[in-house]
């Protein structure tokens, strides 16, 4: 039996030989993004311009939240009409709200087919006979801060490609390690990576509300999909035809982190299970597509893609850690581990530097160093996507 322990001692050496390169990868891409974002950003400029803008709103079940968000985006356009409110499978008075306030509104019923990306579909269909020249998709529960509705329309009429505004978290007032490290990890995803993207010279990915698009650019993809997590899908269909999107630092829009921690709970686990599942179907055929278009920004959203969420990096990374440290031990057979190791140095250089520049406001030193806890935390959810994976969109409950 020898020569089986033989076999099966290689097979295991070259898996995790595999296995180490392609997180080293990864985790050497996540960490050129972050220190290209610490550079200084080339300061955004467009030439004004009148810009027929009409701004999208999906709604299902908001009229918690709805007036503040409105009351927001009215003070940036002329006309409260040009904001369109698409009231989908809603049982509350979501569209009442928006009426009393003078925006649009069209009110969809299909129970069958549910999820934002129908709720968008629908609303272009609206806006189809009188097409603006740029639409603002802007998420029911987001505040848009001043200025940002111009900023962005005035980028996606000037550069013709969908633009992505700054979308972050705001931690509730009694904020948990959890709360603190969510929003840490929200600005590293949705700001510095994006800045990062940017900086290299390349295309970001859309994080789902604060999007502006060019007209004709909607027109060359599908909306009408349940995907739980269909910004991530759009934006790679948007590259895909020709239209990367664009990242404009300056425009911002916040929203909220639950403060109810079950509701946190799903709204997390929504957001990572769509996260696995967007890497598993589109992350490989991406990268091939990047190569025979021989697509460099392509493939530099395909890399971003791949990249799992920072907790799941940081349990991968351990478990890679264990069994090539068990390997070395037994088989003498170093690679991996050193692998694994260049790796962790590239986590924890990544991590660290983002902290210091941007981290510091979410995140204090202590609760910094308390981030294994929340990452041991977090290994349930990454459990029920091997047991039971969220597929179907699933509606946060709002805050009252």
């Amino acid at each position: 039996m020898p020569e089986l322990s033989h076999l099966l001692a290689s097979i295991a050496a070259i898996s995790l030989l595999i296995a180490a390169s392609i997180l080293l990868l990864l985790l050497g891409w996540l960490l050129a993004e972050c220190l290209a974002a610490l550079l200084p950003q080339p300061q955004s400029s467009v030439v004004a311009s009148t810009v027929k803008t009409a701004i999208l709103i999906p709604a299902h079940d908001e009229a918690v939240c709805i007036h503040q968000t409105l009351a927001l985006l009215i003070a940036q356009v002329a006309d409260p009409a040009s904001i369109l409110v698409v009231a989908d499978n809603c049982t509350d008075d979501t569209a009442k709200i928006a009426r009393s306030l003078g925006v649009s509104v069209a009110e969809r019923h299909d129970l069958s087919k549910r999820g934002k990306g129908y709720a968008l579909d629908y609303g272009l269909q609206w806006l189809k006979p009188h097409p603006p020249d740029v639409v603002l998709i802007v998420d029911a529960d987001c505040w848009v801060q001043p200025g940002a509705v111009e900023q962005l329309a005035q980028a996606a009429i000037a550069t013709q490609r969908p633009v992505q505004a700054t979308y972050l978290m705001e931690q509730p007032d009694e904020a948990s390690l959890k709360d603190a490290v969510s929003a840490f990890a929200f600005k590293v995803k949705n700001l510095v990576r994006p800045a990062g993207l940017t900086r290299l010279g390349f295309p970001c990915p859309l994080t789902g509300t604060g999007m502006a698009f060019p007209w004709p650019a909607l027109q060359a993809v599908n909306l009408a999909s349940g995907h739980i997590v269909e910004d991530m899908k759009l934006g790679l269909d948007l590259a895909i035809a020709g239209y990367p999107p664009l990242f404009w630092a300056e425009a911002k829009v916040l929203g909220q982190l639950p403060q109810d921690s079950s509701v946190a709970q799903k709204q997390r686990t929504r957001w990572e299970h769509g996260h696995l599942q967007i890497i598993t179907a589109y992350g490989l055929p991406t990268l091939i597509a990047a190569f025979r278009q021989r697509r460099l920004d392509l493939g530099a959203m395909g890399l971003d893609l791949c990249i799992p969420p920072l907790s799941l990096l940081v349990v991968l990374w351990a478990i890679l850690f264990v069994a090539a440290a068990v390997l070395a031990s037994l088989t003498a057979f170093w690679w991996p581990l050193a692998l694994v190791i260049v790796g962790g140095g590239c986590l924890a250089i990544a991590i660290v530097s983002v902290w210091l520049k941007f981290g510091r406001r979410e995140l204090s030193l202590k609760q910094l160093f308390s981030i294994p806890l929340y990452v041991a935390a977090k290994v349930p959810v990454y459990l029920n996507v091997l047991r039971k994976p969220q597929t179907e969109w699933v509606k946060t409950k709002r805050d009252v």
